[in-house]
């Protein structure tokens, strides 16, 4: 009976070890996950910030000082070359319907039909984009009544690194602060040649007009823009883990797995684009390939213990056996 028993127990340890052997060889041997080279079209951007500015901004001053009688306009509207935007009594008129207003109302109505006010008229049609002034307001020469803008524009400044891959008719998306969720396109029609230095950088304005202007664009808006400066169509591209050595050192990639061993395959390869690799040669689209997963490792001090796990208070010398009884 009792060498039944032994041989049972040494069965047992027999069995208990085995199973700690496949589960320790399961948990350290490597794990492969498999991917797919894929093909993808992929530009080359500039990123730079600008605002939405006017093509042509239009000051409308009055041709003397005066009293701003009527204003027929308001900011936003779209405007006409040739339309008046307000009138104006010249000093000379407001002191005469002044006067006449005092003596009565036939009399004030008589000369205000007699002496006619000036009309403030438009030079350019455009939208209203600024109204300084408002009715009963006393103005000079030199006040802003209104501004016109013909059409809004996105003005945009590049360093000097990136002026001379910028060139005209080169498309860029726009994308607004206050809207980011609505992209715009667009085309640089104008770069100019002056450049302002800030700071010891030199930057240069680039000017883009959308493809079309949407009813949000508002002047002095920040906006983001990407310009693009190349496209590639059809990029075979893997992800950069993907990508290893063979033993000879050359760049190569696990092409398939043989009893759990990796068989590589020698592959050559372009540009970096962020986590992926160009593969210029060696795969094709839809090839799968493989990569070994890394695995976490707990990490330990020199005192054998996890510095991610709270540690258990220390007690101070001789506490243990305070509180162990008398």
């Amino acid at each position: 009976m009792k060498k039944l028993i032994i041989i049972l127990v040494i069965a047992a340890l027999a069995g208990g070890g085995w199973y700690y052997y496949k589960k320790k060889n399961a948990d350290t041997a490597p794990r492969y996950v498999p991917v797919q080279a894929e093909l993808k079209d992929l530009s080359e951007v500039v990123d730079t910030t600008g605002v939405v500015a006017p093509e042509n901004r239009v000051e409308i001053q009055p041709s003397s000082s005066g009293r701003i009688e009527e204003i027929l306009v308001d900011e936003g509207e779209t405007i006409n070359a040739g339309e008046v935007l307000a009138l104006m009594s010249s000093s000379d008129r407001v002191a005469i319907l002044d006067a006449a207003r005092a003596s009565g109302d036939d009399q004030y109505k008589q000369w205000k039909e007699t002496y006619k006010p000036i009309k403030i008229i438009s030079p350019i049609s455009g939208t209203l984009i600024l109204k300084n002034v408002v009715e009963g307001q006393t103005v000079g020469g030199n006040t802003v009544l209104f501004a016109i803008s013909d059409k809004l524009i996105v003005s945009a400044s590049l360093d000097e690194s990136d002026i001379g891959r910028v060139k005209m008719g080169q498309r860029a998306s726009i994308v607004l602060d206050a809207y980011p969720d609505k992209k715009v396109t667009g085309t640089i029609f104008k770069i100019l040649d002056e450049g302002t230095t800030k700071s010891n950088v030199v930057t240069y304005t680039v000017k883009l007009r959308p493809d079309r202007v949407p009813p949000f664009f508002r002047s002095q808006m920040t906006a983001n823009i990407k310009i693009s400066i190349s496209e590639r169509k059809g990029v075979l591209l893997l992800p950069a883990m993907a990508v290893t050595t063979n033993a000879q050192g050359e760049t190569a990639v696990i092409k398939e797995l043989k009893d759990g061993v990796p068989v590589y395959a020698k592959v050559q390869t372009g540009q970096n684009e962020g986590d992926m690799v160009e593969i210029t040669s060696g795969l094709g689209e839809g090839d799968t390939v493989f990569y070994q997963r890394k695995r976490y490792t707990a990490q330990v001090d020199s005192a054998g213990k996890n510095p991610l796990m709270p540690s258990r208070p220390s007690m101070p010398r001789g506490a243990g056996r305070a509180m162990g009884g008398r």
